[in-house]
Protein backbone atom coordinates (compact mmCIF):
# COMPACT_ATOMS: atom_id res chain seq x y z
CA UNK A 1 0.00 0.00 0.00
CA UNK A 2 2.63 2.60 0.72
CA UNK A 3 4.34 1.76 -2.41
CA UNK A 4 1.35 2.43 -4.16
CA UNK A 5 0.62 6.09 -2.40
CA UNK A 6 4.44 6.55 -2.63
CA UNK A 7 4.27 5.81 -6.91
CA UNK A 8 1.16 7.71 -7.12
CA UNK A 9 2.47 10.60 -5.43
CA UNK A 10 5.75 10.75 -8.20
CA UNK A 11 3.28 10.37 -10.47
CA UNK A 12 1.09 13.45 -9.64
CA UNK A 13 4.60 15.32 -8.61
CA UNK A 14 5.64 14.73 -12.27
CA UNK A 15 2.14 15.39 -13.58
CA UNK A 16 2.33 18.68 -12.01
CA UNK A 17 5.50 19.42 -12.65
CA UNK A 18 5.37 18.74 -16.91
CA UNK A 19 1.58 21.08 -16.33
CA UNK A 20 3.58 24.06 -15.02
CA UNK A 21 6.20 23.66 -17.89
CA UNK A 22 3.59 23.91 -20.58
CA UNK A 23 1.73 26.65 -18.82
CA UNK A 24 5.32 28.41 -17.96
CA UNK A 25 5.85 27.88 -22.09
CA UNK A 26 2.29 28.88 -23.02
CA UNK A 27 2.78 32.49 -21.02
CA UNK A 28 5.80 33.00 -22.51
CA UNK A 29 4.45 32.61 -25.94
CA UNK A 30 1.37 35.28 -24.72
CA UNK A 31 3.72 37.27 -23.15
CA UNK A 32 5.94 37.88 -26.23
CA UNK A 33 3.24 38.87 -28.57
CA UNK A 34 1.85 41.60 -25.91
CA UNK A 35 4.61 42.90 -25.89
CA UNK A 36 5.20 44.35 -29.49
CA UNK A 37 7.53 46.73 -29.43
CA UNK A 38 6.50 50.01 -31.18
CA UNK A 39 9.20 51.80 -33.26
CA UNK A 40 10.27 54.72 -32.74
CA UNK A 41 8.55 56.91 -35.94
CA UNK A 42 5.23 54.43 -35.29
CA UNK A 43 5.24 55.87 -31.84
CA UNK A 44 6.11 59.76 -32.86
CA UNK A 45 2.62 58.93 -35.44
CA UNK A 46 0.55 57.73 -32.88
CA UNK A 47 1.79 61.01 -30.41
CA UNK A 48 1.42 63.42 -33.42
CA UNK A 49 -1.96 62.15 -34.55
CA UNK A 50 -2.89 61.08 -30.86
CA UNK A 51 -1.67 62.26 -27.15
CA UNK A 52 0.23 65.31 -28.03
CA UNK A 53 -2.87 66.35 -30.43
CA UNK A 54 -0.27 68.17 -32.88
CA UNK A 55 -2.21 67.35 -36.16
CA UNK A 56 -5.17 69.35 -34.51
CA UNK A 57 -2.86 72.52 -35.87
CA UNK A 58 -0.23 71.58 -37.86
CA UNK A 59 -0.65 69.31 -41.15
CA UNK A 60 2.22 68.16 -43.25
CA UNK A 61 3.10 70.20 -46.07
CA UNK A 62 0.73 72.75 -45.62
CA UNK A 63 -0.22 75.89 -43.12
CA UNK A 64 -2.84 75.59 -40.78
CA UNK A 65 -3.25 77.37 -37.38
CA UNK A 66 -0.05 76.43 -37.35
CA UNK A 67 3.09 76.24 -39.77
CA UNK A 68 3.70 72.51 -41.15
CA UNK A 69 6.05 70.19 -40.61
CA UNK A 70 7.48 70.18 -43.41
CA UNK A 71 8.09 74.12 -42.97
CA UNK A 72 8.89 73.62 -38.87
CA UNK A 73 11.15 71.02 -39.75
CA UNK A 74 13.10 73.10 -42.63
CA UNK A 75 13.50 75.57 -40.33
CA UNK A 76 14.90 74.19 -37.29
CA UNK A 77 17.56 72.16 -39.20
CA UNK A 78 18.53 75.35 -41.18
CA UNK A 79 18.93 77.48 -37.99
CA UNK A 80 20.47 73.82 -36.43
CA UNK A 81 17.83 74.44 -33.92
CA UNK A 82 16.63 71.77 -31.28
CA UNK A 83 12.81 71.11 -31.39
CA UNK A 84 12.61 69.13 -28.42
CA UNK A 85 14.03 71.64 -26.48
CA UNK A 86 11.83 73.72 -28.02
CA UNK A 87 8.86 71.56 -27.07
CA UNK A 88 10.06 70.92 -23.33
CA UNK A 89 10.04 75.15 -23.17
CA UNK A 90 13.78 75.13 -22.63
CA UNK A 91 14.30 77.39 -25.83
CA UNK A 92 12.27 80.42 -27.73
CA UNK A 93 10.07 79.59 -31.14
CA UNK A 94 11.92 79.81 -34.17
CA UNK A 95 9.39 79.39 -36.62
CA UNK A 96 5.90 81.72 -36.35
CA UNK A 97 7.02 82.82 -33.03
CA UNK A 98 3.37 85.33 -33.04
CA UNK A 99 1.28 81.98 -32.66
CA UNK A 100 3.53 80.98 -29.79
CA UNK A 101 0.48 82.16 -27.51
CA UNK A 102 -2.03 79.49 -29.17
CA UNK A 103 0.72 77.01 -28.99
CA UNK A 104 1.42 77.23 -25.57
CA UNK A 105 -2.01 75.87 -24.51
CA UNK A 106 -0.57 72.14 -25.60
CA UNK A 107 2.34 72.10 -23.41
CA UNK A 108 0.41 70.08 -20.79
CA UNK A 109 0.51 67.37 -23.23
CA UNK A 110 3.80 67.81 -23.89
CA UNK A 111 5.04 68.11 -20.47
CA UNK A 112 3.59 64.53 -19.96
CA UNK A 113 5.70 63.00 -22.47
CA UNK A 114 9.24 61.09 -22.03
CA UNK A 115 12.55 62.05 -23.50
CA UNK A 116 12.16 59.20 -25.68
CA UNK A 117 8.04 59.94 -26.70
CA UNK A 118 9.37 63.43 -27.33
CA UNK A 119 12.88 61.93 -29.55
CA UNK A 120 10.10 59.59 -31.48
CA UNK A 121 7.82 62.47 -32.17
CA UNK A 122 10.91 64.38 -33.61
CA UNK A 123 11.97 61.43 -35.53
CA UNK A 124 8.30 61.11 -37.04
CA UNK A 125 8.21 64.74 -38.19
CA UNK A 126 11.84 64.64 -39.53
CA UNK A 127 10.73 61.51 -41.72
CA UNK A 128 7.58 63.01 -42.85
CA UNK A 129 8.81 66.27 -43.60
CA UNK A 130 11.66 64.85 -46.03
CA UNK A 131 9.34 62.34 -47.74
CA UNK A 132 7.34 65.36 -49.04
Amino acid sequence: MNKVLSLLLVLSFIFVSCQSEKKAEKEKIVIGTKEKETKPFELGEQLFKGKGNCYSCHRINKKSIGPSVTTIMKVYKEQDGDIISFLKQKSEPIVDPENYAVMKTNFARLKKMSDEELASLELYMKEVSVAQ
